[in-house]
This record gives structure tokens, sequence and C-alpha cells, in this order.
């Protein structure tokens, strides 16, 4: 994808931003709600969210769940800006992290959270039939283990394929760096086992956005590793499976621009299924 048409895309989804906000919503934010009721010290210090909701909406907005990123050991839970007034609810969750927890914490905490917007949107004008997982880097890698292993919500009783769509933001699809640090496996070393998104590719899988930056300025071959996942989804038959290459922008810039692809691509894909369900009944 060329800048230019990264800008193009970029107002339109401005311009639809305004459309969203054209309805008089008003917003509010509400932070630090736990998300956990258990004994763990750390999980109760950790597995807060905030919610940013329209206050006078009916429970029908679409709903981004939103990982920071931190490289799995750091970071912390925010509103991105560019989502803001424009007709969404965004939840924004913190979670454990390495080496104080271990890799099956953290993707269980992004999966309870998961959970919680499905039970939750509603109260907050949000519906659970169009809740979205998103996030940078590490909560790209989180967003995409959560939605296509699907152990994971199971055991909260919420099955991944209810999630509206992934979009993951330069995350790792192979093995995450920081879990192979752990295991003495340098960053450079690529490996794939059961911790790897590229290990449950499934074409039964929600609709799976990939945004990364340029390749020459991307996070250790990032790029490269998403090529790989989106060509391995779509030889395994996913038909809802995209790749965006951010011209220009590196691993840590890419965030800002990649919110105008996620507000641009959540009508595209909420229209598809509902001309999908009309033509089904």
């Amino acid at each position: 994808m060329t800048l230019q048409t990264t800008l193009r895309m970029a107002l339109a989804a401005i311009a639809l931003g305004i459309a969203f906000a054209s309805n008089a919503l008003t917003y509010a934010t509400t932070t630090d709600i736990p998300y956990y009721t258990g004994n763990d010290e750390y999980a109760s210090e950790r597995c807060k969210l905030d919610i940013y909701y329209p206050e006078n909406a009916s429970p029908d907005c679409p709903v981004v769940v939103w990982f920071h990123g931190g490289g799995l050991t750091g970071g912390g839970k925010f509103i991105p800006s560019e989502l803001k007034d424009c007709g969404l609810v965004v939840i924004a969750p913190n979670y454990r992290l390495l080496p104080k927890a271990s890799l099956d914490d953290c993707i269980d905490d992004a999966a309870r959270a998961v959970a919680w917007a499905f039970e939750h949107a509603a109260q907050y004008g949000g519906s659970p039939e169009k809740v979205f997982v998103a996030g940078h880097s590490a909560g790209g890698y989180l967003t995409s283990m959560v939605g296509l292993q699907r152990k994971w919500l199971r055991k909260y009783d919420i099955e991944a394929d209810s999630i509206a769509g992934l979009f993951p933001y330069s995350g790792q699809a192979i093995t995450h760096f920081a879990q192979r640090q752990l295991n003495g496996v340098s960053e450079l070393q690529p490996m794939i086992d059961e911790y790897a998104p590229l290990f449950h590719v499934r074409k039964d899988a929600p609709p799976y956005i990939i945004i990364t930056g340029d390749r020459n300025d991307e996070l250790y071959g990032r790029y490269e590793e998403n090529a790989y996942m989106w060509r391995m989804m779509k030889l395994v038959g996913h038909p809802e499976t995209e790749i965006y290459e951010l011209d220009g922008y590196n691993h840590g810039d890419m965030a800002a621009p990649a919110h105008h692809i996620l507000k641009r691509r959540i009508p595209d894909i909420l229209k598809k299924h509902n001309n999908q369900s009309k033509q089904s009944q």
C-alpha cells in the first residue's frame, strides 16, 4: 500500500468519524473497573479496564477492546484519541506482564477482558454482537491468540467466533520474543509453537485484518511474519483475511494511521455480515 493510498483512506475514515459524531452523542469515561475476582494479588492489581462510551446511545454501538503494547513486559491501558468521538465503545484493559506472570496468564487476562466486554457492553451502549478486538504490538499478539485459539475464550463461555473482527497492529505471528527470551532464545531466532498465532490458522475465524508498518522500518521482520500469516490464512480458506502495509511508518508510529483503517473497516464488516444474515433467512 502506498502512502498516497494510506492518506486517502485516512481522509475517508475521518469523514466517517464525522458522520458517526453527527448524532450529537456525548461521551464519558469510567476507569479502573476490575474484571478479575480472585485471590491473586498481582491479578487484582493489573486486571482492571477503562471504558469510553456514548452516554445517550442505545445499546447498538460497535465495541472495540483495545490491548496496549509494551512487549508483554510493560505498558499500560489507554483510550486511543483516534477512537474517541466516533460512535464506538472502547474498552482498554491492563493485563499481567512477564516475567512476574506467565504467558498463559497474559493471554488468559486478555480472554477474560474480552469476555467481560461481551457480558457488559450493553450497559454502556455497546452491542455484544459487534465486539471487535484490536491491539498494537504485544496487544496485536494477544488479539490474534484470543481470536484464533478457541480455548482461551471458551474458559469464559464465549466462542471466539462471536468476535465481529480481529485487528492486530504489528503483532507477532510467531511465538512472542519475550517468551522466547525467557527460554533463552534470541529475539532473532524464529519459533512457532502453540504460543504462535501462526500455529492456529483456521478458515472459520472471525474477519482478520492485519496491519503493519513499513517492512523496511518494522521491528524484527514483523511485516514478513505477518505476510506469512496472511498467506497461510488464505491457503486454509479463510475468506476475510486482509493485510495492510503502511509505507513510511515504523513499528512505533504505525498505530495512529492504523486506527483509521479500523474505523473504516468496522462498518464494512458489519454491513457485509448483516447482508449475509438477511440472505440466509
